[in-house]
């Protein structure tokens, strides 16, 4: 009868302890997500920011300009922007 009782308080220790560390990991993901580098599975680097920030607020700022924007005066936008990071970032080498 005790060897029965010890197996299921065991199960039940062991189910507990688990969701214990799923919780904790739950809340350091949220942030720990921004400090983990590119290649090691963090954000890409294209990624917006985080909600409920004032990065946040600017981004969805000018996403919502550049929805309004008529078709042809955005791609004249964008390629000027590329030409003009195209040319800064072809010097740097990592």
């Amino acid at each position: 009868m005790l060897k029965p009782f010890r197996s299921v308080l065991t199960l039940v220790a062991l189910a507990a302890a688990l969701s214990g560390c799923g919780t904790v990991n739950e809340k350091l993901s949220a942030g720990m997500g921004d400090y983990v580098p590119q290649w090691a599975g963090g954000l890409p680097a294209d990624a917006p920011p985080r909600p409920g920030t004032p990065q946040y607020d600017a981004y969805m700022k000018e996403r919502e300009r550049k929805r309004l924007l008529p078709a042809a005066d955005r791609e004249k936008e964008e390629q000027a922007q590329k030409g003009a990071t195209g040319s800064t970032s072809g010097g740097a080498v990592r």
